[in-house]
């Protein structure tokens, strides 16, 4: 009985966790779809508006680069490229 209470009160605190996250709705434009498909399976979109103030298109660049080459993000040379430039355009700081 005791390990069905801990699990039910888990999944109370896992959901209401769950509830409060905020949904990120980016900019309209070419590549927020490869945005979205490849950024948005690993980590949450809204690191995006969150580091626009400080990256430009230098910084965006080094960041999806970073995701591909030192953190192996499965990413198309396509893709990623136009990712660079939905950010810089979109987010460019």
């Amino acid at each position: 009985m005791q390990k069905i209470v801990i699990a039910l009160a888990a999944t109370l605190i896992a959901s209401s966790a769950l509830a409060d996250e905020q949904v990120i709705k980016l900019k309209p434009g070419p590549g927020m779809d490869k945005v979205e498909a490849n950024c948005g399976a690993c980590h949450s979109l809204a690191y995006i508006p969150m580091n626009s103030p400080f990256l430009n298109a230098a910084g965006w660049d080094a960041a999806v680069n970073k995701m591909v080459n030192l953190l192996k993000a499965p990413i198309e040379p396509n893709d990623a490229k136009a990712i660079k430039e939905y950010l810089a355009k979109n987010y460019g700081g």
